[in-house]
């Protein structure tokens, strides 16, 4: 399925989410498909919330109003799940969009996806595990602020060569990916390499560590060579471990 057909829902929870990830949160969905139900869910009488009227009429974000019943008790939550269940029993959409830091949604984002949807969720780095594993893709929305020229994915410090090789979840994971990816000659197409680290770690995002795209994180690390091939009409990246014999 195209990308430009893949209907999404967009559902956002107020109470865990910021106004100013907004136009980065809208493009990234974009990348994904089109957002034909744009949903936030908060109660709109509580003046904490007043940062978001502007941002909701500049991109035609609808507020559902829901007031809090009691003192602990998180109703934006329940009428968010339960909204979500209708919109997916109507089999009018390919995917959903869930933006929370709640893993309240974990339950939810595992329902739907096994029905066969797909599941994106973007978060806060405080979003527990469950939920960030219960999705296909989860973004963190801190790589989703305005990019400067010193830092191109927004507030994200990029990170050198030294502390990236010293990150041994992130080395164990692109070595394995390589290595699963890889052809007889130790070669693996950065594709490929991108989709198998996905499929075993949905939060993994080079933007994470300060690189705007997968192809610039290994090159940052110094450990591998990576080469440029022609294949049809496109260009493909292929990486290998330095000093490979294969």
């Amino acid at each position: 399925m195209a990308t430009d057909t893949h209907k999404l829902a967009v559902l956002i929870d107020a109470d865990n989410a910021r106004p100013a990830i907004v136009e980065g949160l809208l493009a990234e969905i974009a990348k994904y498909g089109t957002a034909h139900v744009k949903r936030i869910y908060g109660d709109w009488t509580k003046p904490d919330l007043n940062g978001w009227k502007e941002v909701l009429l500049r991109h035609s974000i609808q507020p559902i109003q829901q007031f809090r019943y009691t003192v602990g008790k998180n109703a934006t939550d329940s009428a968010m799940i339960i909204d979500a269940m209708d919109l997916l029993y109507a089999e009018r959409f390919d995917g959903f969009c869930i933006v929370s830091s709640d893993s309240d949604f974990t339950r939810l984002a595992s329902r739907i996806r096994e029905s066969g949807l797909t599941v994106y969720g973007f978060g806060e780095r405080k979003t527990p595990e469950p939920f960030r594993t219960a999705c296909d893709k989860f973004i963190y929305t801190e790589v989703l602020v305005p990019a400067t020229e010193t830092e191109p994915s927004g507030g994200v410090k990029r990170r050198n060569a030294k502390e990236l090789r010293s990150d041994s979840q992130l080395m164990n994971l692109l070595r394995n990916a390589i290595e699963a990816a890889s052809d007889d000659s130790g070669w693996a197409g950065l594709g490929a390499i991108g989709s198998i680290i996905n499929k075993q770690s949905p939060d993994f995002d080079s933007r994470n560590y300060g690189y705007a795209k997968l192809s610039g994180l290994v090159t940052g690390i110094g450990l591998f060579d990576t080469e440029e091939r022609h294949i049809g009409n496109g260009k493909h990246i292929y990486v290998r471990p330095r000093n490979s014999k294969k």
